[in-house]
């Protein structure tokens, strides 16, 4: 299912890109797949098998209103082939296309305690220098890290943390 959603994603990027509404789709596809999450009933309706292929495409042109028309189009190649369920993998997709687009790369980091934004700033903005990319810069408290910091770039861990010097310490102690 993950291949379809990344296929599907592509499609609708380049499209999206060709009409230069490549931000508009982003945001108009983030709208749509958050009101369908929200909502148990159209998710039955759009995903169950009991309703027609054409009364989920009235239901998709009375309930999609005023959106881009490539996106309608997409979202309605998706009811045609049945593949409205991989909506949700596409939109994750989708975003990932175009953070990669922006020069985007998402940057957390997690310390035990409340860091001051200065250091965290300082952190993203070597981060930014090392990638050459813009940097989305998130903070999060943990305890359990108990001290240090653990820094998540894009899909790439750095830990940094007393808990993981610990358990290291303890394997090698365990070991020998």
């Amino acid at each position: 299912m993950e291949e379809i959603a990344q296929v599907y994603a592509r499609s609708l990027f380049e499209v999206a890109t060709e009409h230069d509404t490549v931000d508009v789709v982003r945001d108009e596809l983030g709208q749509f797949a958050d009101a369908l999450s929200d909502s148990h009933e159209l998710q039955m309706f759009l995903f169950s098998p009991y309703f027609s292929t054409e009364e989920k495409e009235a239901g998709l042109r009375r309930s999609v209103t005023d959106a881009d028309e490539n996106l309608v189009n997409f979202l309605l190649v998706l009811l045609e082939n049945h593949r409205m369920p991989a909506i949700f993998r596409v939109r994750r997709v989708y975003d990932g296309l175009w953070r990669d687009a922006h020069q985007l790369l998402a940057v957390q980091i997690t310390s035990a305690v409340q860091l001051d934004p200065s250091v965290a700033e300082r952190v993203g903005g070597e981060i930014g220098r090392q990638t050459g990319r813009t940097v989305e810069l998130t903070s999060a408290v943990d305890p359990e890290i108990l001290g240090g910091i653990v820094v998540r770039v894009g899909n790439s861990i750095i830990d940094a943390s007393i808990r993981t010097r610990l358990d290291n310490l303890r394997k090698q102690v365990v070991t020998t």
